[in-house]
């Protein structure tokens, strides 16, 4: 597939889309498990945009519980988490967008339905080597976020478009998380001019961040306290912090799901490290989040070993291993990487 695939820059497909969507059709709006700030945010703005261009059977389904931090954002309670009561609602749909993933298997148990479903499947999405697995592709490896996607995808549906507040506060909040508080190497230009944009409609930057950042229960604080200060291992001969959580120790803090988000990125903060590896274990299996700065490709890497992939510097992967044995089988990885990852700049 072409890294950059807009069918919004083929006049017949976009045509072809643009009839389908006259009138009232039928609409869900999907998105990977475990969602983060992007996929929520690109998701309910979207969903606010068609809403206000007269679409109004629009549905938006999560495959999993939705993390407690998200839950603030507008149009956060319509949302549906799935089981098997939704399956008509996809088989019937006539459009269906799937946003921020790159591989079917991120649906978790909507897979099937939504792969097999008569609709026409628009996928938008910024990951690296995506599955065929839509209609119509707005595809960029190369942009912040999905809600930049988004953003764009408007604009290039119509130039003029007015964005609401709601929809606004939405692609914000994904523009903010994807790209580390606008600070990773994505953060282009356009992005600030996009987030300018938005907060011309309405978007108070202070309350989005107190909202995402600043609303935690004492319990969380005190897990990551706990992490911090007894998980986080540092291996200096090969620049790569890397912390290793128990099911047992997210229970012994009550931790909720999302809680452990943006932990990964603790271990890059350290002087020099160039690499920075999250294990977690839940229902019987290791997640793990990577994240790396320079020219070493976690998503390779991750891709490589541990059936995962992403974006170059942020990625995930999976286990059917034990905790222990996970971390071992990267521990023994290092050496054959050594080499790339003391070559980094700091």
């Amino acid at each position: 597939m072409e890294e950059h695939l807009f069918f919004t820059h083929k006049a017949e497909e976009k045509e072809s889309f643009l009839q389908r969507l006259s009138g009232y059709p039928s609409i869900v709006i999907t998105f990977h498990q475990n969602p983060d700030g992007d996929a929520y945010g690109s998701s309910l703005g979207l969903k606010f945009y068609l809403e206000s261009k007269g679409k109004s059977n629009v549905t938006l389904i999560s495959p999993t519980e939705p993390a407690e931090y998200l839950k603030w954002m507008p149009g956060a309670s319509e949302v549906k988490v799935w089981d098997e009561s939704h399956r008509e609602i996809v088989e019937e749909a006539d459009i269906i967008f799937c946003l921020d993933f790159s591989s079917g298997s991120r649906l978790k148990e909507m897979k099937d339905t939504v792969i097999q479903a008569k609709a026409l499947k628009i996928v938008v999405d910024h990951h690296e080597q995506p599955e065929s697995f839509g209609d119509l592709y707005y595809w960029d490896v190369k942009a912040s976020s999905t809600c930049e996607l988004i953003f764009r995808w408007i604009k290039d549906m119509e130039p003029e478009a007015s964005i609401t507040k709601e929809a606004a506060i939405c692609l914000y909040t994904g523009l903010l998380t994807d790209t580390g508080s606008f600070r990773f190497d994505a953060t282009t230009p356009a992005v600030h001019r996009i987030a300018a944009e938005l907060l011309e409609r309405g978007v108070v930057p202070a309350k989005v961040h107190r909202s995402l950042f600043d609303n935690n229960p004492l319990e969380k604080l005190k897990f990551l306290g706990f992490v911090l200060g007894e998980k986080l291992n540092y291996l200096p001969e090969y620049r790569v912090a890397y912390m290793a959580i128990s099911e047992e120790e997210l229970k012994r803090y009550n931790s909720r799901n999302g809680d452990t988000e943006g932990l990964v990125n603790q271990g890059l903060s350290i002087a020099n490290s160039v690499m920075s590896v999250l294990f977690t274990e839940k229902e019987g299996q290791i997640r793990i989040s990577f994240r790396s700065v320079g020219d070493f490709s976690v998503a390779d890497f991750a891709r490589a070993h541990f059936d995962g992939g992403g974006h170059k510097n942020a990625s995930g992967g999976r286990s059917q291993l034990s905790l222990n044995e996970t971390v071992e089988k990267f521990l023994t990885l290092l050496p054959n990487i050594k080499a790339e990852l003391l070559s980094q700049p700091s």
